[in-house]
This record gives structure tokens, C-alpha cells and sequence, in this order.
């Protein structure tokens, strides 16, 4: 969480090279070991507009690919405070927690695969929060950014603890134990 490039504005990818290849397949390996269910490439280091998702729902049907310089519109957010049932979610840049946020409940996102080919994903419920987690991060936002007063408190309490939130501090997921 400390890292600057996960502040920062991530570029737009101009072309896609065999070393974008590389980081997209590297960025899955990642992701389906920590095991997480979207990993933005600035979260392995890397300030550029990509990202990749994979979850299966209640149906079995898998849903996974990457999207390279995403544009995302969604539906306005309901009023009111987020169901710490419903709408909690985690980020592998804060490993280990959980908090409620509320998100729009559709979104539409549109850019290129690997192979230059267009991708428009129109989605809701929990694939509509993953697109928008997975975006934020590519703005410079991880998600406790978003937490109200009381959570952002505790995030600061936990960053403290682990020694999180200055560059240099990382987990690297399937390695490291998340207390140390």
C-alpha cells in the first residue's frame, strides 16, 4: 500500500509488445496464487492501464481475460451505507482484510484484449465491483482509500502493525505470511 505506483495515474498501453505479453501472463500467475479475483498491473509494480479478472459464480461459469486501457461507465450509487454482508471486499494491496464499500451495482467497460481486439464487458452484482476495483487502482485509488472515517481509522492502525504503507513493504502472495 506504500508503493508509489499505486498512487499514481497508470499510462496507457500505445502498443502491445511481447513484454506486455509476458506481464499479462505473469499478472495471472499472480493473482491465481494469492488467490485473488482481479490484479491491476500497478499492484505488481508496473504503471500501466491493465488489468485482469477471474471468477467463477454460483453457476460454475468461469469469467476471466484482461482488459488494456479500460474506459468504465456505471450506474449511479443507491444512497445509503454499504451491507457489511453483502458489499465487503479485500485487495491483495492489503492483504488479509476486509471492509464494506459501497459500489455501483452495473457497470459497462470497454478496451482491448492481448490481441488488439475490442472487449465490452456489461456486467452487475459482483463482477460489476470487481471491474470497478480492479479500474480504481489503475486511477491511483486502492479501496481503503474509499473507506468512510471509522474504517480508514482501522487501516491506518493495521498499516501501522504490519509496517505497511511506506515503499518498499510488500506481500507476495503464496510466499509471504501475512503477519509478518
Amino acid at each position: 500500500m506504500g508503493e508509489p505506483v499505486l498512487h499514481s495515474v497508470a499510462d496507457r498501453v500505445e502498443t502491445i509488445t511481447d513484454e506486455i505479453r509476458t506481464l499479462v501472463a505473469d499478472m495471472y500467475e499472480t493473482m491465481d496464487a494469492a488467490p485473488g479475483v482481479g490484479l491491476a498491473a500497478p499492484q505488481v509494480g508496473v504503471g500501466l492501464r491493465i488489468f485482469t479478472y477471474s471468477y467463477v459464480d454460483d453457476d460454475e461459469r468461469p469469467w476471466r481475460g484482461e482488459v488494456i486501457n479500460p474506459e468504465l461507465w456505471m450506474v449511479p450509487l443507491e444512497p445509503g451505507s454499504p451491507d457489511p454482508d453483502l458489499e465487503s471486499e479485500g485487495c491483495l494491496s492489503f492483504p488479509g482484510e476486509r471492509f464494506a464499500l459501497r459500489r455501483s451495482d452495473r457497470v459497462i467497460v470497454t478496451g482491448i484484449d492481448l490481441d488488439g481486439a475490442p472487449v465490452r464487458l456489461e456486467v452487475d452484482g459482483w463482477r460489476a465491483r470487481i471491474l470497478q476495483h480492479e479500474f480504481d487502482h489503475l486511477d491511483g485509488i486502492i479501496y481503503v482509500d474509499r473507506l468512510d472515517d471509522g474504517d480508514w481509522k482501522t487501516v491506518q492502525k493495521i498499516a501501522r502493525k504490519r509496517g505497511w504503507g511506506r515503499p518498499g513493504a510488500s506481500w507476495m502472495p503464496g510466499v509471504d505470511d501475512l503477519e509478518s
